[in-house]
């Protein structure tokens, strides 16, 4: 059985430690712990490893956060898997900071990534693990906040969130969404 973990992201320097870059951060930290290496392919960064005779193939889309539903597209049809063995990991503005919650399907919530990706396989029918990023910004100012990076306070925990995510990554792979779901979600 295979699966695609997509981690949401922007690519450069410049947004490597941002919020809305919570997906490729965790990408990147499971992958180190599993002891992958990301090579650039087509529309992404691409990993692969296995665990528990699953295999899981890491994508960080290279097409930027608004256009990640072609990569998602593009990476489902080569590997030939379904939405229910895709997983999207993404930024969640209406989580507290480091709150995690996977759901199997549902609204792009605003979300630019999601919403293109959703756009693009037409149906919210995919599972997602939402990582909470708070909420701490004046009105109108959701873009900056989002591209901005963490404060100190929060990169301190980030590993331990990173690593908390990861092991639902892992659990949805090996015992589906719905015992992840009961097991993790608070």
């Amino acid at each position: 059985m295979k699966y695609l973990i997509v981690g949401l992201g922007n690519p450069g320097v410049q947004y490597e430690l941002t919020r809305h870059n919570i997906g490729f951060l965790t990408l990147d930290r499971l992958a180190d712990l599993k002891g992958a290496t990301f090579q650039n392919d087509r529309l992404a960064d691409v990993t692969q490893f296995k665990h528990k005779g699953r295999t899981l193939y890491l994508i960080k889309p290279t097409t930027y956060m608004n256009l990640s539903g072609k990569a998602v597209n593009y990476w489902m049809q080569e590997l030939k898997v379904t939405p229910e063995q895709t997983l999207i990991v993404t930024d969640d503005i209406a989580l507290p900071f480091g709150k995690l919650r996977m759901r199997a399907k549902g609204s792009s919530a605003g979300h630019n990534g999601l919403q293109n990706i959703e756009d693009t396989l037409g149906n919210q029918q995919y599972p997602r693990l939402r990582c909470g990023v708070g909420n701490d910004f004046p009105k109108g100012r959701q873009v900056d906040y989002v591209l901005s990076r963490f404060p100190q306070e929060q990169l301190d925990q980030l590993t331990e969130v990173m690593d908390r995510a990861g092991e639902m990554i892992l659990s949805f792979a090996t015992l589906g969404i719905n015992q992840t779901m009961s097991q993790y979600n608070d």
